[in-house]
């Protein structure tokens, strides 16, 4: 296949449904985790879970740089702001929206008269710095492998054209570690979440490999299939997951073969490991503490490092009381299981970051899940009887 709509068709997806049910196991549970925000949106986006067998239980994991940064990492965005009316601080759109502490954000320290914009790329803060010489340019940088090498290009751009009154606040963080995270908590801990493969990322697979998720199959036996975000992307790999599973394999398979390769983009993880050096520890919203997690300026390039610069200190700091987004991004819970979803927080007013992002689980369920809610519950109630009646 070779045109998107391609990869939408519906009679294509009857047919992998049909497999879907014909091959899953009636006397098992399948729970698999797409780590991926993207993928979240795709499912419900699509109506996949409509086409799923109810055996098949889709958990939503913690692929959303800007819902797994901890509140305390966004406030010393925020200090930095009100401290050093100097700065201009650059970031993407949906960070400016998410609440820190007191649930004050990056846009009300803006109406409060802090230089706070909004850029869709490293290029522009670059830009932004050239253009006010006699101001201190900060990147907030920020994501999961796929934004990093254009924040290190960033980096050496501006020491290749002398740019002194820049420098980048970073929070890349890294996948398989946080997957590690996932399935190294003991099973006797009440933090433990059952799941049985994984619906791997596609764009951080294009940059790392798919060779970077072995750990997952070899130490813990849980198989991992890298998907595309288009729906038949998504269908066949649940059915190669459901494979694997039923004959007892794990292993990492590649569905997204037309983006993705065992060894990933070389190149631009050279330029990473250059400019970049791992942090001993990183905290995560829901996850906590994850050592070699993250990843700051290497020594080389210390002058670039906005901490260093602006001796920026990380306080730990609580969310809004009664918002479930660290066991959201846990997999723990539903956005439907949090009291304040789509009553007190919706995107319109935000109460955690799982609402802000395009990628967040709270926002996905918000914008193609909720108004279904009900038909779905009607749906399984229904699916329900019909079994109970066969059985008699």
């Amino acid at each position: 296949m070779k045109y998107v709509d391609e990869f939408r068709d519906g009679e294509r997806a009857r047919g992998l449904a049909r497999a879907l049910h014909a091959e899953a196991d009636p006397g098992r549970h399948y729970r698999l985790m797409e780590f991926c925000g993207g993928h979240t949106h795709a499912v419900f986006r699509y109506g996949v879970p409509d086409l799923l067998p109810d055996n098949i239980e889709l958990i939503h994991g913690p692929g959303c740089p800007v819902c797994v940064l901890p509140i305390g990492r966004l406030d010393m965005a925020i200090r930095l702001v009100e401290k050093h009316p100097e700065v201009i601080l650059a970031s993407y759109g949906d960070m400016l929206r998410v609440p820190g502490s007191g649930r004050r954000t990056l846009l009300q320290a803006r109406a409060d008269g802090a230089d706070v914009r909004m850029v869709y790329s490293v290029s522009d803060a670059l830009a932004l710095a050239r253009a006010n010489p006699e101001r201190q340019m900060v990147f907030f940088g920020i994501g999961f492998e796929t934004t990093t090498p254009p924040t290190a290009l960033g980096i050496l751009e501006a020491r290749r054209s002398g740019l002194e009154n820049f420098s980048v606040f970073c929070n890349h963080v890294l996948t398989p570690a946080a997957m590690g995270a996932i399935l190294d908590v003991p099973e006797t801990s009440a933090e433990t979440v059952d799941i049985d493969g994984f619906i791997g990322p596609s764009h951080v697979s294009v940059i790392i490999g798919s060779g970077a998720y072995r750990f997952c199959a070899d130490a813990h036996h849980k198989p991992v299939v890298i998907a595309g975000f288009e729906p038949l992307d998504v269908l066949q790999s649940l059915l190669m997951l459901v494979r694997q599973l039923n004959e007892g394999r794990a292993e990492v398979e590649n569905q997204y073969i037309r983006a993705v390769t065992p060894t990933g983009n070389e190149r631009a993880q050279a330029i990473v490991d250059d400019v970049f050096t791992l942090r001993d520890s990183f905290e995560w919203r829901g996850l906590g503490q994850i050592p070699h997690s993250a990843l700051g300026l290497s020594p080389d390039y210390a002058e670039f490092d906005a901490e260093r610069r602006f001796d920026m200190a990380y306080v730990a700091a609580e969310g809004t009381k009664g918002c479930e987004c660290p066991a959201v991004l846990r997999g723990a819970k539903k956005p439907v299981d949090c009291k304040l979803f789509a009553t007190a927080c919706t995107p319109e007013n935000p109460l955690g970051s799982c609402m802000v992002s395009d990628e967040g689980a709270c926002a996905a369920y918000f914008t193609y899940g909720r108004f279904r809610q009900d038909a779905l519950e009607r749906q399984q109630a229904q699916r329900q009887a019909h079994r109970e009646a066969r059985e008699q």
